[in-house]
């Protein structure tokens, strides 16, 4: 398992390349995976905290996020989430571990 970066990006363009050829359905459940394999891999190597961005839009991303990261701190798995202080378009998730 790699080390994720630090800050990874949930558009879709920034790491499908093809991802013009999925609906929209279809890019969220995507970013969603994408957040799950580096928040997983960043809980593996013991980093502090991960952020991620999930940008503006309206807003379907970053609430379906939330609910995702509440299950991980439910589990144990993360100390807590949040908004950026310095941009809102990022979540903050302390590990913690």
């Amino acid at each position: 398992m790699r080390k994720p970066p630090a800050i990874v990006d949930l558009h879709a363009d920034a790491f499908l390349a093809d991802w013009e050829d999925y609906s929209s359905e279809e890019l969220v459940q995507e970013s969603l995976d994408f957040l799950r394999s580096n928040l997983d891999a960043a809980i593996y190597w013991e980093m502090n905290e991960i952020k991620f961005i999930h940008g503006k839009g309206k807003g379907i991303l970053k609430k379906l996020i939330f609910q995702e990261l509440e299950e991980y701190q439910k589990a144990g798995s993360i100390e807590r989430y949040y908004t950026s202080y310095h941009n809102e378009d990022i979540v903050v998730v302390v590990i913690g571990i």
